[in-house]
């Protein structure tokens, strides 16, 4: 009998341990995978899915904060100085790209730790450096040997890499625990968590303006807000910010008591059998704790047939050699790529926006934060939030293929609209443009970019799969803050600030157009379980013999789905 695993909630429920008594590895592999696989949609489902979509909530929520806390922190560290309160560009954008450039860090790192020591022991490490950094910022302050631009890169770039973990752990994590029909809505609604941190962000800026509003309407202006309204905002930026760790809270436990997923336990937590040097023996379904040197040779001896390949970076890079398999990672990488250029690029046009739907002018300083958190609120309401959820709602019917292709198709059309009209168009139509851009950008590549790196590779590298598909984004993102950003202003003067925008957006058009034949790459993984993708099921079109696990059989395979029957040769060792 095979000993119990640690871990399982009401969230993440441990079926290893439900078949732990079965003896035959293969039967308990199948057992637990088909109960994952084949198991109604239920509140267990919803659970899930809240714990994870909690980390993605306080993502969006850290990232979309700072832009709405910048001018605050301008007026409490800038005020009397050339800027006249206003926060310096480049600590503006170095604030952002600290972000951007942790996070790539983070889902660099946390996607190989996941792969090599399992997602359990990962699974809630990132949460704790998000709350820890997000406090630290909001208890943050300036000295005489450090500026508050310096402290708080510093903090943003620890942050970076907490969010950055948390995109591959929660993606395969859901993806693992998920029922194959509906394991796109299930990861499309952890991702949809975003809209509404961002929405939650905005809705907090304006909870705390009101809260000072006697204060802030002292000063007509940043240059002027000094006093009570200095006083006012230095709370304020704080509170905003420091929120941020709230719901990380929250998810904690349930992120730090959740089993391994069983498709880790079987696949790669293995022992490897002592003298072993030229014919590696795989076990798999190798409880967390590992078994007394006996069991490990009378397990090798029954479990031959698990011979799913030990992950390696001999095997790593010798997998993704193969044509048929690299263009899967570079299609899901490089389509990521593309829509984080213009996904973080096209907020260039939000004062333009907030300006033709009356949120610009103001009065006052109160004025001034009640529009932004407004204005912010109608944005996200208006595109962010319904792409997402009709995301969620059509991605395992429609399929996340034509959703991706038929997005980055439409983003082509709308910014060259954009880009060649925009001294035509109008306002009005730019309004529209840009509510159109943000909803297809989340019906389209900016979900689905999330979900198929989370389902199309093979166990032992799906987690350092998606994290460097999900780097590749945020590289993307950094280029489009740090160069193309910059280029919307060139040649700028008073009465035109930004005379390189309609160029900036006719670049994003062509990114669109790339990320298009990028996508062409990928597979489409609706209604397949995760071991089908894998190449590991007889019978179907990605079927092959050296990734084939155990006797190749899945849940599906025993429920009658595919019928092929697997000869001995399909099912031999492997050799290294």
């Amino acid at each position: 009998m095979a000993p119990h695993t640690s871990g399982g909630n009401a969230a993440f429920h441990n079926f290893h341990n439900d078949y732990a008594h079965i003896e035959d590895p293969n039967e308990r592999r199948r057992l637990a995978l088909a109960e994952i696989d084949k198991a109604p949609f239920g509140w267990y489902h919803v659970r899930a899915v809240v714990v994870a979509g909690i980390g993605f909530f306080t993502d969006a929520y850290d990232i979309f904060a700072i832009g709405l806390v910048t001018s605050m922190i301008g007026i409490v560290y800038w005020q009397g100085t050339s800027f006249d309160g206003a926060i310096p560009n480049k600590v503006s954008t170095g604030l952002k790209v600290a972000t951007s450039g942790g996070t790539v860090i983070g889902q660099l790192a946390f996607g190989w730790l996941a792969d090599v020591v399992g997602r359990k022991k990962m699974y809630g490490l990132e949460l704790i450096i998000i709350i820890f950094a997000t406090l630290a910022q909001a208890l943050s302050s300036s000295s005489e040997a450090i500026t508050i631009a310096g402290v708080l890169i510093f903090w943003r770039v620890l942050m970076g890499i907490g969010i950055g973990g948390d995109y591959p752990l929660s993606a395969i994590i859901t993806s693992e625990f998920a029922t194959t029909k509906w394991r796109g809505a299930m990861m499309g609604a952890v991702f949809a968590n975003q809209g509404f941190g961002q929405l939650a962000a905005g809705i907090i800026t304006l909870i705390v303006t009101a809260g000072f509003k006697g204060s802030l309407s002292s000063a007509v202006d940043a240059e002027h807000c000094s006093g009570p309204c200095k006083l006012a905002v230095d709370v304020m930026w704080r509170t905003v910010i420091g929120m941020g760790a709230v719901p990380g809270c929250i998810a904690l436990y349930f992120r730090l008591t959740i089993p391994e997923t069983p498709r880790y336990t079987f696949d790669v937590s293995r022992d490897i059998v002592k003298g072993g040097s030229d014919i590696k023996a795989y076990l798999a379904d190798k409880p967390e704790g590992h078994p007394d040197d006996l069991t490990r040779v009378q397990k090798m001896q029954e479990s031959e047939q698990l011979t799913i390949p030990k992950a390696s970076w001999r095997d790593f890079f010798g997998h993704y050699s193969q044509w048929k398999y690299g263009k899967v990672l570079l299609g899901t990488a490089g389509s990521w790529f593309f829509l984080d250029v213009a996904f973080y690029g096209v907020g260039l046009n939000s004062p333009v926006i907030l300006s033709g739907i009356g949120f610009a002018d103001y009065n006052n300083v109160y004025e001034y934060y009640r529009n932004v958190g407004v204005g912010n609120i109608i944005l996200v309401l208006a595109g962010a939030i319904p792409g997402y959820w009709v995301t969620v709602a059509t991605v395992d019917r429609i399929g996340r293929k034509p959703i991706q292709l038929a997005g980055f198709a439409i983003l082509t059309v709308l910014f060259c609209i954009i880009g060649f009209g925009y001294h035509v168009i109008g306002t009005g139509g730019l309004i529209a443009c840009y509510v159109l851009a943000y909803f297809f950008f989340n019906f389209g590549p900016n979900a689905t970019t999330f979900i198929v790196p989370g389902e199309c590779f093979p166990t032992r590298y799906r987690s350092t799969s998606h994290g460097i598909s999900a780097a590749s984004g945020k590289i993307g993102a950094i280029i489009a803050q740090v160069l193309i950003g910059p280029l919307a202003v060139k040649g700028a003067t008073k009465t035109d600030k930004d005379p390189w925008l309609n160029h900036v957006m006719e670049i994003f058009a062509l990114f669109m157009l790339l990320g298009f034949f990028t996508s062409l790459f990928i597979p489409e993984t609706k209604r397949k379980t995760l071991e089908q993708l894998a190449g590991e099921v007889p019978g179907t079109p990605e079927y092959d013999p050296r990734l084939a696990g155990g006797t190749g059989q899945t849940s599906d395979d025993y429920s009658g789905e595919y019928s092929a029957e697997y000869s001995n040769e399909s099912a031999a060792p492997l050799k290294k």
